[in-house]
């Protein structure tokens, strides 16, 4: 249908804002709309163990088809399933979902998203990516077996981009993405650049990685902590790359709990974690150039003294956001 396209990017700019943050389950979106290609509701998977995006967008579109508040107060994916199940009316028999991974067909920590759907009588799914893990898949084709219209592929080679961390997490591969904070004349140096709002979204995303990577120039030059200390989360173990070994141990980063820190003058020790993220100036981002393809950028709508970065070459942009008075862009190289 030739709305098909437009809401499914609804779905995948829906889950971007959750890029990394999901992990280790994968970013995805949803939509569900009535017959007129209207957005009745809209959902994104926020954090592993939380209700999927499918159910988010369902719960969106009751609130809106009933003005039923009571589905407000529950945050809980087992209590949101089991309310919608009790409470729809048939009201979603004419409706369509788009979702940009096939729903989930397992009992993991939250209940499948294909017997929700099932249940509520939803006449049509679309699906971009095909769930190829073995414990979730084939809730499209369970679907079809009860009888719903589901189709597959739409705007797949986009929601399959998406996919990127949890597909390299299913390969048993690390998903390595490089972190930059400019000014709006691309300055990264010269103390705090970005928004508290901006800093927060970084350490977010610090909880969600299992190893960060930086230079030891900036470890003796900044004396960074690199924790996740503004969302109260996990801080990732550290590999410092460096050709020199001796670094002053009053530095904060060797002292937080829980973490090791190790000094390298190769990356080898990347492949032993899932998520990787990488930090630092223009120097790392040189030596980095050739080994990285994905590339998180904040800027800052202010200028900045400084000398201006060259940024790699090939960059495309994959998604946008405003976040506090910054935007956060994730881009991916193309050689």
């Amino acid at each position: 249908m030739p709305s098909d396209a437009s809401l499914m990017q609804k779905a995948l700019d829906a889950a971007w804002r959750y890029q990394v943050l999901t992990f280790p389950n994968p970013a995805v979106g949803a939509v569900v709309s009535n017959d007129a290609g209207e957005i009745l509701g809209m959902g994104a998977h926020h954090k592993a163990g939380t209700p999927h995006a499918e159910v988010l967008a369902l719960k969106e579109a009751y609130l809106t088809l009933t003005h039923d508040t009571r589905i407000e107060a529950l945050s809980d994916s087992m209590a949101l399933h089991l309310f919608l199940k009790e409470n729809h009316q048939d009201l979603f028999s004419h409706l369509s979902l788009h979702v940009t991974l096939e729903p989930c067909h397992h009992f993991g920590k939250t209940p499948p998203c294909s017997s929700l759907i099932e249940a509520l009588g939803i006449k049509r799914v679309v699906i971009g990516s095909y769930d190829e893990s073995l414990s979730a898949k084939g809730g499209g084709a369970y679907l079809q077996s009860r009888g719903v219209d589901v189709s597959f592929g739409c705007l797949k080679e986009a929601c399959d981009t998406l996919l990127t961390p949890f597909t390299c997490k299913e390969k048993k591969e690390p998903f390595i993405f490089y972190k930059l904070a400019l000014s709006a004349n691309n300055v990264a140096t010269g103390g705090t650049i970005t928004s508290l709002e901006s800093r927060t979204m970084v350490h977010r995303l610090r909880d969600c990685c299992d190893l960060m990577v930086i230079g030891g120039n900036t470890v003796r030059v900044d004396r960074p902590t690199l924790d996740a200390r503004l969302c109260e989360g996990k801080a990732p173990d550290i590999l410092i790359y460096s050709h020199h070994k001796i670094f002053d141990k009053s530095i904060s980063l060797f002292h937080v709990p829980n973490r090791h820190v190790f000094v390298d003058a190769t990356l080898e020790k990347i492949n032993a974690y899932s998520m990787v993220m990488i930090e630092g100036g223009a120097g790392m981002l040189e030596a980095m150039e050739s080994k990285v393809e994905w590339y998180l950028i904040f800027r800052s709508p202010y200028t900045k003294e400084g000398e201006e970065i060259k940024l790699p070459k090939g960059l495309q942009e994959v998604f946008s956001q405003t976040i506090g008075e910054d935007t956060m862009s994730w881009y991916r190289r193309v050689w």
